[in-house]
C-alpha cells in the first residue's frame, strides 16, 4: 500500500495568496495534486487551473469525511491513487505538510485527524460518527475510499470492515517554537532588501551605487575649489578624480533607470502579447 501513487488533495476557500505556494510544494512531494473549492469568491480557483491543477467544485457548507469521499468517487479521477486530503485553514502553515505526508507511509487504509471543538473534554473513538468530525486531515486508500463514500450520517469507526486498518485521532495542537526573527521578515525595508539582492534588480546594482557616488563627488568638488589656490599635478589630480566620480555616478543612475524602463516595457509586451505562456509551452 506504500507503494501506490499519492494524490494530494487541498480542501478550502478564499486562498488566492497561498495557493501557488502550496501546489508547488505540494508537486514535489505527491504524485498528483487537486484542489477542492469550497466555494471561492475570489481568483482562487483561476490561479490553481492556471497552474494545471484538476480542481472539483462542493458547494456544501458542511464539509464532511463522508461527503468529500463521494465527491471523489463520483469524479473522473483515477481511483487507484491513494489520497491525501488537507484541510486548508487560516491556522494551517506549510511547514506541516511533511508530518502530514507521512501519514500515507503509514500502511493506514482511513486515517483521520479531527479538530475537537470542545476543549477539556475526553473523547471516546469508538462512539465518534464520522459524519459530525471537523476534518484537519484525512487519508484514504483506493480501499478506504470506497469504504468512506458508503458511509451515512450515523457511521462510526465500528462501522467500517474488520480487514481496514483505521485510525481516528484528534488532532493536537501545533507545536509554536520561539523564532529568530531572519532579515527577509525584520522589517519592510529588510524585505525589500532582500528582494533586490535576490532578483538583481537595476536600481540596486546601478541606482544605489550611483546615487552614493554622484552626491560624494558634488560635496568634494566643492571642497576642491575651495582648497586649492593653484594649478600642479596634485590638484590637477584631485580634480579630475571628484569630476570622475560625480560623472560615473551620473551614468550609473541613468542605466539603472533606462534598464528598469526597458524591463517593465518587456513585462508589458509580454502579457500583452501572452508570450510568458508561449515560452512555457515551447519548453
Amino acid at each position: 500500500m506504500t507503494n501506490q501513487q499519492l494524490r494530494l488533495i487541498y480542501v478550502g476557500r478564499d486562498i488566492e495568496l497561498r495557493i501557488i505556494s502550496l501546489l508547488v510544494r505540494a508537486a514535489e512531494v505527491a504524485d498528483e495534486v487537486l484542489f477542492i473549492d469550497l466555494g471561492s469568491s475570489d481568483r482562487t480557483v483561476e490561479l490553481a487551473e492556471e497552474y494545471g491543477c484538476q480542481t472539483l467544485s462542493c458547494s456544501d457548507n458542511e464539509v464532511t469525511a463522508p461527503k468529500l469521499a463521494k465527491l471523489l468517487s463520483e469524479s473522473n479521477i483515477d481511483n487507484q491513487y491513494s489520497n491525501l486530503l488537507i484541510y486548508i485553514s487560516d491556522e494551517w502553515k506549510l511547514r506541516e505538510l511533511p508530518v502530514v505526508v507521512n501519514r500515507s507511509r503509514e500502511g493506514w487504509d482511513i486515517y483521520i485527524a479531527f479538530k475537537n471543538s470542545v476543549t477539556n473534554q475526553d473523547v471516546i473513538v469508538e462512539e465518534l460518527v464520522i459524519g459530525s468530525l471537523e476534518i484537519d486531515h484525512m487519508f484514504l486508500s483506493p480501499r478506504g475510499l470506497d469504504e468512506m463514500a458508503k458511509a451515512n450520517s450515523m457511521t462510526s469507526t465500528l462501522n467500517f470492515p474488520k480487514h481496514l486498518r483505521v485510525r481516528v485521532i484528534e488532532s493536537s495542537d501545533r507545536i509554536t517554537l520561539p523564532q529568530r526573527e531572519s532579515l527577509a521578515t525584520a522589517s519592510r525595508f529588510a524585505q525589500l532588501f532582500y528582494w533586490m539582492l535576490e532578483t538583481k534588480h537595476p536600481l540596486f546594482l546601478f541606482g544605489i551605487p550611483g546615487i552614493v557616488l554622484f552626491i560624494l563627488g558634488f560635496r568634494l568638488s566643492g571642497n576642491v575649489v575651495d582648497t586649492f589656490n593653484e594649478l600642479n599635478s596634485v590638484s590637477i589630480g584631485v580634480t579630475l578624480t571628484t569630476i570622475a566620480m560625480t560623472l560615473i555616478g551620473l551614468f550609473a543612475m541613468m542605466v539603472a533607470l533606462i534598464l528598469y524602463i526597458m524591463g517593465k516595457q518587456v513585462e508589458q509586451i509580454q502579457s500583452q502579447y501572452d508570450l510568458q505562456k508561449y515560452d512555457d509551452k515551447t519548453i
